[in-house]
């Protein structure tokens, strides 16, 4: 009789470490949970500035490559490329003024593009 009981008892054995383990390993190839409207009218806040700061970056280094170039074409190949080093750094130095223009330019029709959707998230998050 005792070796029946033994059959029909049920062992648990629970380890905190163990379940959150579990846990992180099955949101990894969970579904994604829907974004609520908050966090959605963050993301897409955030995602204007991004791109305008994108742009702008990429533009401000590209700038200073090519005013890099043309200061060691007047620094190091004097005799030979010394007007075309100061032709070169003035287009870098133009790049590089361009950037903050560029920033203000895309924000402004990053937040056109998306200001239907940012009006229509913050009237259902102010009712």
């Amino acid at each position: 009789m005792e070796n029946k009981e033994q059959k029909d008892t049920f062992n648990f054995t629970y380890s905190a470490k163990q379940q959150e383990e579990i846990k992180n390993i099955r949101k990894k190839y969970a579904p994604p949970a829907e974004e609520d409207k908050m966090t959605a009218l963050r993301r897409l806040d955030r995602s204007v500035y991004d791109k305008a700061a994108m742009y702008s970056i990429v533009i401000g280094i590209i700038g200073a490559l090519i005013l890099g170039i043309g200061m060691c074409c007047t620094m190091v190949w004097q005799s030979s490329l010394f007007i075309p080093g100061i032709v070169i750094g003035v287009a870098g130095i133009a790049l590089v003024s361009l950037a903050y223009p560029i920033y203000n330019r895309t924000l402004k029709k990053e937040r056109e593009k998306i200001a239907p959707e940012i009006l229509r998230l913050t009237d259902e998050l102010m009712k």
